[in-house]
């Protein structure tokens, strides 16, 4: 797995950055991209460029969502951390 950082204008003005997940798919050509900042916010791309232009789509639509509906913006307080556990 491999993580980035992508900003995202929420608000006229204002900018967010949110780390996004990229998982390569091992039975498909691409990517699943998830945001572990916001739950539920997961897309997909056929490269990583489409991934990370998905992602920022996807994040975009999730936080108007959130403001339509007069929920909180979660902000990224620190950056997750991937580790590799063996079992």
């Amino acid at each position: 797995m491999s993580e980035a950082c992508g900003p995202v204008v929420s608000a006229p003005g204002r900018v967010r950055r949110y780390t996004v997940v990229l998982t390569p798919d091992p039975d498909e050509v691409g990517y699943t991209v998830t945001v572990p900042a916001l739950p539920g916010c997961i897309t997909e791309g056929d490269t990583l460029e489409e991934a990370l232009t998905n992602a920022k789509d996807a994040i975009q639509l999730f936080l108007e969502d959130l403001e339509a509906n007069g929920e909180p913006i979660p902000e990224e307080r620190e950056r997750p951390e991937l580790a590799l556990v063996e079992v």
